[in-house]
């Protein structure tokens, strides 16, 4: 079987959420198309969407540009799942804290970039996350804070702040999954019904 994972191409790590989406499609032995979005019309052709990190206002602006947004909001409300990670997050968040970001509000969670510190802040850290047997080893680079939630489950916490949260079928990190060879982040934001 094969899946067509359609990824937010407009910034962020695509490559490398590309590469790890296919590594958690194949350990569950389905193989995975991968879409570069851009512009609308792809979108409604994805069974899984990522929205990676980036420059969240940049962001913003242009998933509405092109039309994207509606389509993502479309994907959530079919019930597929997302993986929106650091600035996708922000996106994705029903309050960004900041007026420049046009969020979707798909995540009832309010979120302040940026808040772990600037690019000399980056860290990593062990994670235990809901769902995971092992902890997982995350990346934190210019990390939004997860300051509340609403309906939202939190996932992962780190330094008693929620960090990894899932509201539906959408999972939100404040961390980069994608820098590491895990790929049980993506698995479990897409394959955990498997």
């Amino acid at each position: 079987m094969t899946v067509t994972a359609g990824v937010v191409a407009v910034q962020g790590d695509v490559s490398e959420h590309a590469a790890a989406i296919e590594r958690a499609a194949a350990s569950h032995g389905q193989d995975a198309e991968v879409r570069e979005i851009r512009e609308s019309g792809i979108v409604p052709e994805c069974d899984l969407l990522l929205l990676p990190g980036g420059e969240s206002t940049t962001i913003s602006r242009l998933l509405q540009r092109e039309g994207i947004a509606p389509e993502i909001r479309d994907h959530v409300e079919a019930d597929k799942p997302v993986l929106a990670t650091c600035a996708g997050l922000i996106v994705l968040s029903t309050d960004a804290n900041d007026d420049r970001v046009e969020t979707l509000d798909l995540v009832d969670a309010t979120v302040e970039r940026n808040a772990f510190g600037r690019q000399k802040d980056s860290f990593e850290a062990p994670l235990s996350v809901a769902g995971l047997d092992e902890p997982f080893h995350a990346v934190f680079i210019r990390a939004p804070l997860i300051e509340s939630v609403g309906d939202a489950e939190v996932l992962a916490a780190w330094d008693g702040r929620p960090v990894a949260v899932r509201d539906g079928p959408v999972v939100g990190t404040s961390f980069h999954p994608e820098l590491t060879d895990d790929a049980r982040m993506h698995d479990l934001a897409f394959f955990a019904d498997d």
